[in-house]
């Protein structure tokens, strides 16, 4: 075992404050919603399944990952293999008629959602409620006034050729269908400086129809709040939050909720490169003239006092993993949809990971990029530094079969064993850039005469990784800095995988134990 110390960052700094990012993850495009004491929070999983991960907390700063309300993406057949910017984009989290419901917009198939009577399930199968391309960011509304709902959409270009506008319906109560062919309630077009206007939450307060939405980009954009007395409008809008003269590029796109006591709060996100989307938590009111201003008058906050809210103990979504009996935590995700038998449930602790066959050869084109690879299990880079370290074991007698841990992103980087064709098992160290069709050496391999190895990653400021293992030796490092690099909208991710070449029967596993990620 390690001698560092466990992970270190804590948004609650234990004096009645808090600092930014209260989610230092790639918890993307968030969401909100309060339900009595207690408040939960969703966000984009793209290609990954599970998907629609469940977050909980009562402080809104102290955060858990409680589990995922998607066990598969559908049509399954399209979420085979890996989908990294596809998928699950944008979702909204209500609650309504004593159910949660989420509906999100995958761009290629159309506007989802689903429902369960508890947080913690049974989650419903996704529902398609509007087949199409391009549809995206959907976000309903129940209006208690007058027993009508609704759904705004935003839209994207890469599918439909539209950008910048968000398109409205009334809605079946039941959340199952829409009642009408939809209206475009805000062309962002006709609104001076304003582009890329997406990501539309959905309001009713103080009489005005509300929807926040974001505008001008994930990098460099801003938020924008928009009024109108009616829901088909016409809106008025104004810019609610921007950098201003702080570092907090491009803060936006998020969800509002109050609390109990009647205290305001805005959740949103800031792209942080390879370290993705990381949620921000900003203070709320309204001026006088009935706008909502967030942070420090329309400027992001650092440090504020916490939320007026019971105290709960310090917390963040947990990373280490023991995978006791053989199973891994909430905060894993496959790359794809998972296939049967990629796991081997026993009564101990450590994950044994089929030695999946690949289509084909290892050492040919990409037969061996992880980026292709379905069977990769990944979880978000938990902090901007820290070190990752697993124990290995490699039970396969198949020449050929690989196992290990990666930085996945456009470009990735692995290190692990792997069985030769004379039988020896050997470390190795292998990286593929953003273009290139597969991995190759990042490091001479050396001999791993236990067959088992401990892993380790350093990520430092700017996702810069340096990869260690010790094969019985201490541990020593291998190979140059690799930078981690994002998706086009996932930041990188770490993975385990285990993978075999082409052939017939069982290709054997791979053990890990002691997942751990530490400052």
């Amino acid at each position: 075992m390690s001698s560092l110390s466990p992970m270190a960052w804590t948004a609650d700094l234990g004096d009645g404050t808090y600092r930014n990012p209260v989610l230092n993850a790639d918890w993307s495009d968030p969401d909100v919603v309060r339900v009595g004491d207690d408040f939960y929070l969703t966000a984009s999983s793209f290609g990954r399944a599970p998907g629609l991960p469940l977050l909980h907390s009562r402080d809104l700063v102290n955060w858990t990952l409680i589990g995922h309300a998607l066990d598969r993406l559908e049509p399954a057949e399209a979420f085979a293999v890996p989908r990294h910017d596809c998928g699950v984009w944008a979702p909204s989290i209500r609650h309504h008629d004593d159910r949660f419901w989420i509906f999100w917009g995958d761009p290629d198939h159309g506007i989802y959602q689903v429902n369960a009577p508890d947080i913690r399930g049974p989650w419903t199968r996704p529902h398609l409620v509007k087949p199409g391309k391009g549809l995206i960011d959907a976000c309903p509304l129940w209006d208690d006034e007058t027993g009508e709902a609704y759904l705004v959409h935003g839209w994207a270009r890469s599918r439909s050729g539209i950008k910048n506008r968000l398109t409205g319906h009334r809605m079946r109560p039941d959340g199952t269908g829409l009642l009408d062919e939809g209206k475009v309630i805000v062309d962002g077009d006709t609104i001076p400086g304003w582009f890329t206007l997406e990501g539309p939450k959905l309001y009713r307060h103080d009489g005005w129809f509300w929807i926040l939405a974001p505008a001008g980009g994930v990098e460099t954009g801003w938020q924008g709040a928009l009024r109108a007395r009616d829901f088909f409008g016409p809106y008025e809008e104004r810019v609610v939050l921007t950098q201003g003269r702080t570092a907090v590029n491009g803060p936006h796109q998020g969800g509002w909720v109050r609390t109990a006591g009647g205290e305001d709060w805005f959740l949103h996100f800031q792209q942080r490169g390879a370290y993705g989307r990381v949620v921000h938590l900003q203070p709320m009111r309204w001026s006088d003239e009935g706008w909502p201003v967030l942070g420090d008058d329309g400027e992001p906050v650092l440090v504020h006092r916490k939320p007026v809210l019971p105290e709960q103990a310090v917390s963040a979504p947990a990373s280490d993993d023991d995978f006791p009996g053989g199973r891994y935590g909430p905060q894993w995700q496959w790359t794809a949809n998972p296939g049967d038998g990629w796991t081997s449930p026993h009564s101990g602790d450590g994950l044994r990971l089929t030695c999946v066959r690949t289509a084909r050869p290892i050492r040919t084109g990409d037969g061996h990029d992880l980026r292709r690879m379905p069977h990769v299990l990944t979880q978000r880079l938990p902090a901007a530094e820290f070190t990752a370290e697993v124990e290995l074991r490699l039970d396969s007698e198949e020449p050929g079969a690989r196992a290990g841990l990666a930085v996945l992103g456009d470009a990735y980087s692995w290190i692990g064993l792997e069985r030769g064709d004379d039988g020896a098992v050997r470390l190795v160290h292998r990286f593929a850039e953003q273009t290139a069709d597969g991995d190759r050496d990042a490091a001479h391999p050396r001999p791993a005469p236990l067959g088992t190895a401990r892993l380790r990653i350093e990520v430092t400021e700017d996702a810069r990784c340096r990869f260690h293992a010790d094969t019985g030796d201490g541990f020593q490092p291998s190979g140059q800095v690799f930078a981690a690099t994002p998706w086009r909208w996932v930041g990188a991710l770490l993975g385990l995988f285990a993978t075999a070449p082409p052939g017939r029967g069982h290709a054997g596993t791979a053990t890990f134990t002691q997942f751990r990620t530490m400052a």
